[in-house]
C-alpha cells in the first residue's frame, strides 16, 4: 500500500475545521465531516484522484458559501466560544484565518 503524505489544501483544511466546529450543533455537519474525512483517507491511499477529492471539497465549500465564508464562520465560532483564535501556522489557511480573527477581535 502506497501512502501519500501530502498536506491538505487550504480549502480542504477550511472545510474540515468548519465541519469540526459545527458537528456538535447539527448531526448533518457530523455526517459531512465523516464523509470528507473518508475521502481524504481514500486519497491518501491512492484510491481516488486528487481532482475527485478537490471537486468534493469545492462542492461542499460552495454549499456553505465558499472558502472565505467558511473561514469567517469558523473563526467567528471559535472566537465566540473561547474569546480568542488560537490556531497558529504559516500555511495559507492559518494566514487567512488570522486576518479574519484580527478583524473580529478588534471589534
Amino acid at each position: 500500500m502506497n501512502k501519500n503524505t501530502e498536506k491538505p489544501s487550504p480549502e480542504a483544511k477550511a472545510l474540515s475545521l468548519f465541519l469540526m466546529a459545527y458537528k456538535a450543533n447539527d448531526p448533518f455537519y457530523k455526517e459531512q465531516l465523516k464523509r470528507i474525512n473518508k475521502q481524504w483517507d481514500l486519497l491518501q491511499k491512492d484510491k481516488i484522484s486528487k481532482n475527485d477529492y478537490q471537486e468534493d471539497v469545492q462542492t461542499m465549500l460552495t454549499s456553505y458559501g465558499g472558502y472565505e465564508a467558511v473561514v469567517e464562520k469558523t473563526v467567528q465560532f471559535y472566537v465566540n466560544k473561547t474569546g480568542a483564535w488560537k490556531l497558529k501556522g504559516d500555511d495559507q489557511y492559518c494566514q487567512d484565518a488570522q486576518k479574519v480573527a484580527d478583524k473580529f477581535l478588534k471589534k
